[in-house]
């Protein structure tokens, strides 16, 4: 083995799936992309880091409530350039040419196009790390979507698509929570 720079560890766990959280000001929707998400628990608890850097932030932390929606391989374009402009000046919905939907809990809109979202509260934000503690209220998946690979970022402006999924559902029955 040989020696990577510090600097460039976190390249070896961010690979989790990129998502689009979606808010609503009041008098606007807005999307923002985010590679830095982590399961809390199965109850379903979220955690998603961002800050003051990120338009949709003011809006996430007054109105408390976001949705996390989950896009596939095939919008990794829109994904990318979401995450490249701001919400301050860019209607992003019309510019990637995104359908909000509107949820039965909260403002922020599902986006259709995306294979799955979840509607979530905040339950927490943790200022030192700018973590965001979601819990998701609602979930929704479009089972009929072709499209099923997610894109994970690496975080040198590459991404991983996942691939071929392997069942060891068996081995894991006594691990994994009941309904699962």
């Amino acid at each position: 083995m040989h020696q990577l720079d510090l600097n460039k560890a976190f390249t070896l766990m961010e690979p989790g799936p990129v998502v689009l959280v979606t808010t609503n000001d009041g008098q606007k929707n807005n999307i923002m992309t985010i590679s830095w998400t982590m399961v809390v628990d199965f109850t379903p608890v979220f955690a998603i880091t961002t800050g003051e850097w990120n338009y949709s932030f003011t809006a996430l932390r007054k109105n408390k409530e976001c949705v996390i929606a989950i896009p596939t391989v095939d919008m990794l374009d829109k994904v990318v350039g979401i995450g490249t402009c701001s919400g301050k000046d860019t209607d992003k919905f019309a510019k990637f040419k995104l359908t909000p939907v509107q949820g039965k809990f909260v403002k922020s809109p599902l986006i259709k196009e995306c294979l799955a979202n979840i509607e979530c509260k905040v339950i927490d934000i943790v200022k030192k790390n700018n973590i965001v503690v979601l819990e998701g209220v609602a979930a929704y998946i479009d089972a009929a979507r072709k499209e099923k690979r997610t894109i994970h970022a690496v975080g040198d402006g590459t991404f991983i698509v996942d691939g071929r999924k392997i069942d060891r559902r068996e081995m894991m029955v006594s691990k994994l929570p009941y309904g699962v």
